[in-house]
């Protein structure tokens, strides 16, 4: 069964992961709060959360975990791995680490490292949650933690994914058609726009299904993340690459602008290696990935052809 998730539309019989060619693997990444060990997971010690006593998580951690996951499954080649912003992080790492058992990578919305103003808005989202009065340090209880800060952390992480141009389409400046309340409980002030209603719901979501201590060990495993790491130079790394790869910017991306992900591309192949890139215009900003069925599939198919 396919239940619910960001990619569905790309996933099934007939479709750029056909479920009728492929076995197709997503898990959950370290540091997560959906399964896999993070800072909410129960340390066996205590009997309590681990909260700031789990170590930091890596890119290559994770990706390293999940080669660990397919030894298990018996898988010995991957047909191709793809993913979208920390996802497509994972992607190059695993082209540049496991270069031997990745035939095809897809790298979606990423880059070799995150800007110097990526890391500043992280981090500002970080502080966010770490100001709440509520986080203790990262030491709360289950249901009990920082849902001011992550609400806040959220709301600003949102203005990242989308566009100027995207915003100014959706919202302009027209005032809230559903009023929502904020993360600090006053709203009543000079009434409310449709825009910040639609953050404050954003805040809200992410509360109700996500650990705020998760969000600070995997906002910070994107802002640690550089794929030259452990190499003498970033040329160095990137060598290592010998899937046929396919890097897909976003016009209006201000998280990853395409301008990174295409220097990144043409580095891959200046050096000798199978590299595309591709860019989907759209206005939607980092969340065009997420959005753009039709330029995502066209994107997909030309490397499986």
């Amino acid at each position: 069964m396919i239940r619910a998730a960001w990619w569905n539309p790309l996933i099934g019989p007939g479709k750029p992961f056909d479920t009728e060619r492929y076995f197709i693997i997503c898990s959950n990444v370290l540091g997560s709060c959906y399964g896999s060990s993070g800072p909410a997971s129960l340390d066996p010690a205590t009997g309590q959360a681990y909260g700031l006593t789990f170590p930091l998580v890596t890119i290559r951690d994770m990706v390293n975990a999940q080669r660990k996951l397919i030894e298990h499954l018996g898988v010995r080649e991957l047909a191709m791995v793809a993913g979208g912003s920390i996802g497509g992080q994972q992607a190059l790492e695993w082209a540049v680490t496991y270069p031997e058992i990745t035939h095809k990578v897809v790298v979606v919305a990423a880059s070799a490292a995150l800007t110097a103003q990526a890391v500043a808005f992280n981090e500002v989202g970080r502080q966010a949650i770490m100001a709440d009065p509520r986080w203790h340090k990262g030491d709360y209880q289950p249901g009990q933690g920082p849902d001011t800060g992550l609400a806040i952390a959220r709301m600003l992480a949102m203005i990242t994914y989308q566009s100027e141009e995207g915003m100014e389409e959706r919202f302009a400046r027209r005032p809230a058609q559903r009023p929502e309340s904020a993360p600090s409980g006053y709203t009543v002030f000079g009434g409310s726009f449709d825009v910040e209603s639609y953050l404050y719901h954003q805040g809200k979501a992410l509360v109700r299904r996500f650990d705020a201590n998760s969000y600070l060990y995997l906002s910070r495993a994107m802002d640690l993340y550089d794929v030259s790491v452990g190499y003498a130079s970033l040329e160095a790394a990137l060598r290592r690459i010998q899937s046929q790869a396919l890097f897909i910017g976003i016009r209006s991306d201000f998280l990853f602008p395409a301008a990174r992900v295409r220097q990144l591309a043409d580095h891959v192949r200046q050096i000798g290696a199978h590299a595309t890139y591709l860019e989907l215009d759209s206005p939607d900003g980092h969340d065009a990935f997420l959005k753009e069925w039709e330029q995502m599939t066209t994107a997909f198919y030309s490397i499986l052809a």
